[in-house]
């Protein structure tokens, strides 16, 4: 198992439910969260940046309950 620099998000406070990011050798993306850090999702950054834009622009606001 290959063995990652994770850097916790800025947003990220000293509690729980935190998000690691790290970026593999082979170009990819690797993220998971500190409740089940086993769990590591892979996704190329061009995936990762779409994404943060559509959080950004509020694409999944819809998502949220109001």
């Amino acid at each position: 198992m290959s063995t990652y620099d994770w850097q916790k998000s800025s947003y990220s406070n000293e509690g729980a439910n935190c998000i690691f990011v790290a970026a593999a050798d082979d170009g990819s993306i690797k993220l998971r969260e500190s409740d089940d850090p086993d769990v590591i999702v892979t996704t190329t950054p061009e995936k990762l940046r779409a994404f943060i834009y559509g959080v950004k622009a509020g694409e999944f606001d819809h998502f949220v309950g109001h």
